[in-house]
């Protein structure tokens, strides 16, 4: 598998408890969550934000007034990916405890779905695209050592 080119921008705009995921999310594991989703160059920012900033950025760009897990915003696919990925700490973590898995392993799926739906993967179109991006999204995270996390 040769993975494609990354350039990434990694932020953290967290008031408080910032170290937690920076511990969890170093850049060359961001980096190699990213490009083992890629089917194409790219130049992505992952975002890591605060409860507020994701119910802001939710309820601005989706009408849906939460803070959510991940947002994808896709600006262009070919030739090259352009795109931002929002996290939101509290609620990776949130799911991350209830789920039972560790803060690293979530957030790597959360990557790389953010990153499959980057270049053009849905999954709330129906139920063959739904089927088709999370078995697209096993397969990638069993490439990173990632346990499945849709099995209970």
């Amino acid at each position: 598998m040769t993975l494609k080119k990354l350039q990434l921008s990694l932020q953290f705009a967290l008031a408080c408890g910032a170290g937690t995921h920076r511990a969890a999310l170093p850049r060359h594991w961001v980096s190699r969550c990213l490009r083992h989703a890629l089917e194409s160059d790219a130049e992505i920012t992952v975002r890591i934000v605060d409860e507020q900033e994701g119910q802001n950025l939710n309820r601005d760009y989706r009408s849906k007034d939460y803070a959510t897990n991940v947002l994808t915003f896709d600006y262009t696919h070919e030739p090259l990916v352009t795109a931002d990925l929002v996290l939101c700490a509290p609620v990776v973590e949130r799911e991350a405890r209830e789920q039972g898995r560790s803060l690293k392993a979530h957030y790597a799926h959360l990557l790389v779905h953010g990153a499959l739906h980057a270049q053009g993967w849905e999954h709330e179109t129906g139920d063959a695209d739904a089927q088709a991006m999370e078995a697209r999204e096993v397969q990638i995270l069993a490439a990173l050592g990632v346990d499945n996390p849709y099995i209970a």
